[in-house]
C-alpha cells in the first residue's frame, strides 16, 4: 500500500509539474495607458442581462445581437436579440438547442447575414458555423468543422467577415491545446484552412493577466489564463489581430490569407508587427483604418491610427472585462462586458450573483465598418 501511495504521489507531482510548465508562471504586463481621449461619462449603457454577455454584433438598422458567454455554462438561450427593452432568443427559442452549444463569436456582413462560431466545447465536440439571414430570420448556413480545423483543445471564439462577404476569418485562441491559429473559411466553397498555426503573431507570451484585484491564476496557481490569437479586425485590405496574452498588434493582407497556393513560410514572412497593444480581447476597425483594441486589465479601449501610436480612447471603472467590440449605425462603437474573471471555474451560483452583465456603447468620433 505504501508503494502504491508513493507511486500515486509521484504521478501527481509529475502531472502538476507538466501543468505548471505548460500553463503556469508568467510576469506582470506593463500598463500602457495614456490619458483617455474621451470622458468616461460618454460611455452609455445599452442593456443588462442576468447571464454573462459573450460577443455583440449590431446591424445597419440598429438591431443588437449578443451571445451568452459559454464559460458560464448556460443551459438556456445562447443567442439573443435585444428588442424593445427585452432580450429574446434568436432566431427562436425552439431553435436554440438545435443550433447552438458553445456559441461565442458573432458578426454581421454587408448582406445583412449574421454569422456565428461555436467552438464545440473547446473542440471536444463539433465546432460549427451558423449564418442567419436577418432579412428573413432564416438559417442559411449550418456547417460543421472537421477535427483537423477545430481539434480537441481548440477555442474558436471570434470571427469577422470580409467586406465582399466572401471570406470568414476565425481566431483560435487555443487555451489548452497551445496551437493557436487563424482559420480562413471560403463562403462560396464551404472549405476551411488553418493558417499561421503556432506563429509568433498568434501565440501567447508569458504574461499574467491582472483584472481588478484578481490575478488570473487557477488550481492553486499552477495554471494561468493565457490565450493565443483572440481579437481580430478585418478591413478591406488587412486583417489586424493579436493574442490575448500578447504584446503585439499584427497585420497580414487578406489576399494572402485567401491564397491557398501560398506556402506557409511565405505567408509567415508577410506578417507585419503593426504596433504594441495591451493584453486584449476584442478588436474592431473603422472606415479610416483606425484599429480599436480592448484592455482587459484596465477597463479600457485603445485606438491605433495610421501613425501606429497606441492611445487610450475610453476608460471606465464600470467595465469589468472589456471583451468584444462592434460598430453600429450613427457612429456608435458597442462594447460587450463579459466580466470573464467572474466566470472561469466558478460555480453557477457565483456567476449568477455577479450579475447583471452589460453592453455599453460610445461614439469614438468616426464612422465604423458595419458588423465589425
Amino acid at each position: 500500500m505504501k508503494n502504491i501511495l508513493l507511486i500515486l504521489l509521484a504521478l501527481a507531482l509529475i502531472a502538476t509539474t507538466v501543468l505548471w510548465v505548460r500553463h503556469g508562471g508568467g510576469a506582470p504586463y506593463p500598463n500602457l495607458s495614456t490619458t483617455p481621449i474621451l470622458n468616461s461619462s460618454e460611455l452609455e449603457q445599452v442593456l443588462e442581462y442576468a447571464e454573462p454577455v459573450g460577443n455583440v454584433a449590431v446591424n445597419r438598422d440598429g438591431r443588437i445581437f449578443f451571445t451568452v458567454h459559454p464559460e458560464s455554462r448556460p443551459t438556456g438561450n445562447k443567442l439573443l436579440e435585444y428588442v424593445r427593452g427585452a432580450a429574446v432568443p434568436y432566431p427562436s427559442g425552439s431553435a436554440q438547442a438545435e443550433l447552438f452549444d458553445t456559441v461565442l463569436g458573432v458578426a454581421i456582413d454587408r448582406y445583412n447575414r449574421l454569422w456565428t462560431i461555436d467552438h464545440g466545447n473547446h473542440g471536444m465536440q463539433t465546432a460549427r458555423i451558423i449564418a442567419i439571414d436577418l432579412n428573413t430570420d432564416t438559417v442559411i448556413r449550418e456547417q460543421s468543422l472537421s477535427p483537423d480545423i477545430a481539434p480537441a483543445g481548440s477555442f474558436l471564439q471570434d470571427l469577422q467577415v470580409s467586406a465582399d462577404g466572401n471570406t470568414v476569418v476565425i481566431a483560435d485562441a487555443s487555451y489548452w491545446r497551445k496551437s493557436p491559429a487563424i482559420i480562413v473559411y471560403d463562403v462560396e466553397t464551404g472549405e476551411a484552412r488553418r493558417v499561421l498555426e503556432k506563429h509568433a503573431s498568434v501565440s501567447a507570451e508569458k504574461y499574467l493577466i491582472r483584472n481588478g484585484d484578481r490575478v488570473m491564476k487557477f488550481l492553486g496557481g499552477v495554471a494561468a489564463l493565457r490565450g493565443g490569437v483572440d481579437g481580430i479586425a478585418l478591413g478591406p485590405k488587412w486583417l489586424y489581430y493579436g493574442a490575448l496574452s500578447g504584446s503585439g498588434l499584427y497585420r497580414v493582407q487578406l489576399k494572402d490569407l485567401r491564397n491557398d497556393q501560398l506556402p506557409p513560410g511565405q505567408l509567415a514572412n508577410r506578417v507585419e508587427r503593426y504596433s504594441d497593444k495591451p493584453l486584449s480581447d476584442g478588436m474592431s476597425i473603422d472606415l479610416e483604418g483606425n484599429v480599436y483594441i480592448t484592455d482587459v486589465e484596465h477597463s479600457s479601449v485603445f485606438v491605433v491610427g495610421a501613425d501606429r501610436e497606441l492611445r487610450t480612447l475610453m476608460q471606465s471603472r464600470n467595465v469589468r472585462w472589456a471583451d468584444a467590440l462592434s460598430f453600429g449605425p450613427d457612429g456608435y462603437l458597442y462594447l460587450a462586458d463579459s466580466a470573464l474573471s467572474e466566470l472561469i471555474l466558478q460555480s453557477k451560483e457565483h456567476v449568477e450573483a455577479q450579475g447583471p452583465y452589460r453592453i455599453f456603447r460610445f461614439k469614438p468620433g468616426v464612422e465604423g465598418v458595419p458588423g465589425q
